[in-house]
Order: structure tokens, then C-alpha cells, then sequence
């Protein structure tokens, strides 16, 4: 921002395209991150769902924004709309951050750098372990094609029988024939609940990637009982707000770690923040200030 605070006529302007939208903290991380590097920048949320990305993605290259993150349900719808692909975003076939660079639009995933490195801040190795990856949408795709990249011995993603079933197969074709490495990747439907119970007692993580848990699903978890979850088993969850989801609260009460959305939001958005300004942001300012 400016000495005074205030946006002039050289502010850039960054957005955030998702809907729903009046629960996200990025507005506010971002911009309190502006401020105190004292950049000229702000970052603005409007509410957009698929019907309307095509014309907002318009407005915004007309408008020169530098750039913008884009949240559900637009994640893979996005990807049409722009020009160039990084590996990251290829390989995960979904968008959370796009850089303006003069005109050409970069779609980028930080999401599952953002996961990881949560865990990470946790305490948490996930080198040769296990994970069962409950849905298959933009963050969890990003999710399943990260843990790939990060070491994890095998994965297992459970999805519903729906639109987003043949991307979970097609997550498991990247991570088994595409990718490098020894990571094995298994899809199931999530209807199926005989083996849900069987491949988390086997896991050593279990995260949920699909907004259950959050409005309008708030009160909801995709396990059905406390008793399929162990005090060994670590238990994350994307959503951020509530800050605890009947999913955490289920974990809490039999000893599990429980992790949820905030330390991914927080490291994704870094991520995009020094995409967009070429400065790290000020993680620690951003965790004293919000968390």
C-alpha cells in the first residue's frame, strides 16, 4: 500500500475468485502482508462461480490485474481460460494462482506445496508413509500429485461416484505411469464403505480435500464413526473455517493429531504471494497477526 494506507492511482490490484466467499481469510492475509512490506497492492474477493468465470477471467486480463488466486468450484473449470500451463498445474489439471506477465496469464497449484509444508510445520514426515485422500477436486488433485512428489510410499483416494470419479482415476494413471518415483496411487469409490474403513485403519494419514465439513455441508464429516480412527493416526483436513470440523473433533476425541486448513491456506498463499510481488511474505507477522 501507500505511505498514507490509502490506493492511489498505482495500485495493483489482486483477486480471489470462489464461491462461497465471505468465510476466506486470503483478503485479509494478504492484505495485511501489503502493508507491512509496504507495498502498493490490494487484494479484493468477488464471489464467482462457473457460469460467470468466463467473463470475469476477461474483465480481469482487460483490467491488468497482476493476478489471482481462484478457490471452488473453479478450480479445473479455469483451465481453458488461460495460457499457459506450469507442471504444477498440468499435472494436477487444476488452478488456485495466476500471474499476469504482461498480458499472458500462468496458472499455477500451490495448494499441495501449501498441504505439505503444513505438515511439515507439524512435525510431520510423510516419506514412506500412507495416505488415504478423501475426494477429487482441484485441492485434492494438487494433494495426490504432491504427495507423490514429497515421498509418500502410497496413496488411496476415495471419491463419490460422480464427475470428479474419472479424475481420481486419471490422478492415479499420472502418479503410477507419469511421475517418477515409487509412490502407488489406488482409487475407490467413496460409496464404498467396507474398504474406507479398511485402507484408514491402514494408513498413517487420513485428510479430507472436499469442503465437507465447511457451509453449507458444516456438522459433517465423510467418516461415520469415531471408531474408525485410531490416536496413531493423523488426521488433516482442508477446511479452515470452522476451525474444527466434526471430522477434527472426531479425531481429537480418540487422540489423533489433528491438523486443520489454516497452516495450508497460510503456505499456499505465500506461495502465490511471492509469485505475485517477488517478496517472500511475512509468514510470522501473518501467524501472530491472524492465528
Amino acid at each position: 500500500m501507500t505511505d498514507q494506507g490509502r490506493i492511489d492511482g498505482r495500485t495493483k490490484l489482486i483477486g480471489l475468485t470462489a464461491t462461497p466467499i465471505g468465510h476466506s481469510l486470503s483478503p485479509a492475509m494478504h492484505n495485511m502482508s501489503f502493508r507491512e512490506l509496504g507495498l502498493n497492492y490490494v487484494y479484493m474477493a468477488f464471489e464467482v462461480d462457473n457460469k460467470q468465470l468466463e467473463d470475469v477471467v476477461t474483465g480481469f486480463r482487460a483490467l491488468n490485474l497482476r493476478g489471482f488466486n481462484v478457490s471452488m468450484p473453479n478450480k479445473t473449470k479455469i483451465l481453458p481460460l488461460l495460457d499457459e500451463l506450469t507442471d504444477g498445474a498440468r499435472f494436477a489439471g487444476a488452478v488456485n494462482t495466476v500471474l499476469n506477465d504482461n498480458g499472458k496469464l500462468i496458472a499455477y497449484n500451490t495448494d499441495g506445496i501449501g498441504y505439505f509444508r503444513s505438515l511439515k510445520e507439524n512435525h510431520i514426515d510423510v516419506k514412506g508413509k500412507k495416505i488415504t485422500l478423501l475426494g477429487a477436486g482441484g485441492a485434492a488433485t494438487a494433494i495426490a500429485i504432491q504427495a507423490a512428489l514429497e515421498g509418500v510410499k502410497e496413496i488411496s483416494i476415495f471419491n463419490r461416484d460422480d464427475e470428479y470419479f474419472n479424475r481420481a482415476e486419471n490422478n492415479t494413471v499420472i502418479i503410477n505411469e507419469k511421475m517418477e518415483g515409487d509412490c502407488i496411487a489406488n482409487v475407490y469409490r467413496l460409496e464404498d464403505k467396507e474398504t474406507l474403513k479398511e485402507e484408514i485403519a491402514a494408513s498413517d494419514i487420513l485428510t479430507n480435500a472436499t469442503g465437507v465439513g465447511m457451509k453449507p455441508l458444516e456438522g459433517q464429516a465423510l467418516v461415520p464413526d469415531p471408531s474408525w480412527l485410531r490416536p496413531e493416526l493423523i488426521v488433516s483436513d482442508v477446511v479452515y473455517i470452522p476451525r474444527k470440523t466434526k471430522l477434527l473433533e472426531m479425531a481429537e476425541s480418540v487422540g489423533c493429531q489433528a491438523i486443520n486448513g489454516l497452516g495450508m491456506m497460510l503456505w499456499q498463499g505465500a506461495a502465490a504471494f511471492e509469485l505475485w510481488t517477488g517478496q517472500e511474505m511475512p509468514v510470522e507477522y501473518v501467524k501472530n497477526q491472524m492465528f
